[in-house]
């Protein structure tokens, strides 16, 4: 995902920075809402990470600005504030999440994630590579008219490759989504994972290659 962050702490950036980009997404990072607001208005991103206490427009205007731009975008409320009437004014203005200072950045990060899959299943619960059909709603997975009976962590990745068909899903990516706050997973169970979920998609599903160095990509 290409996300947008809006903080003005320089090191909060840099880990915030470093943290989505190991998680495989694309973070543009600016200092002030007066360039969030050009950024959001001139690109395409997929979410915000939106401080509120900015040196020049506060977070709260950036945000009613958006929406009364008509931008749906999905928006992660940061800040130090602890006061209810402040979460609650983010939320009533069109936040889709808060989160407090000080937080973990890769559980900020998983939070960006839900909110994005959250505006996206609005669109569409059914994702489709070939002759594969994923039900995320239902929570089931098809080919042709041949159920697929996967394990929660086969389904998981399944997801996220479906989600980007024809394109390289990194390995950090993927470990992040099968195993939600797990510490330490060996990376050879990221392969036996994997390699399940490829018999399974076979003979007559994508093809889920093994891009060595990389990560996956689901064919059709």
């Amino acid at each position: 995902m290409k996300i947008l962050v809006v903080e003005d702490d320089v090191l909060l950036t840099r880990s915030l920075s470093a943290t989505l980009k190991a998680a495989g997404h694309e973070p543009h990072c600016v200092a002030t809402g007066e360039a969030a607001l050009k950024s959001a208005g001139g690109q395409a991103f997929d979410a915000v990470i939106l401080d509120i206490g900015l040196p020049d427009i506060d977070g709260f205007d950036v945000l009613a600005l958006l929406r009364r731009e008509g931008s749906s975008l999905p928006v992660v409320m940061l800040t130090a504030r602890d006061a209810v009437r402040d979460r609650i004014a983010g939320l009533d203005m069109g936040a889709d999440d808060y989160v407090l200072k000080p937080f973990d950045p890769e559980e900020l990060v998983a939070r960006v994630r839900a909110v994005a899959r959250r505006r996206a299943g609005a669109a569409s619960e059914i994702l489709a590579v070939g002759a594969l059909v994923c039900d995320l709603h239902g929570g089931t997975a098809r080919v042709g008219a041949r159920v697929l009976d996967l394990r929660p962590r086969e389904w998981a990745a399944l997801k996220v490759l479906a989600s980007r068909p024809g394109r390289t899903v990194q390995r950090d990516l993927l470990m992040a989504e099968m195993f939600p706050g797990d510490q330490a997973v060996a990376p050879n169970v990221l392969d036996v994972h994997v390699g399940r979920l490829r018999r399974k998609l076979q003979p007559d599903g994508p093809q889920l290659r093994t891009l060595k160095g990389h990560g996956y990509r689901l064919d059709p």
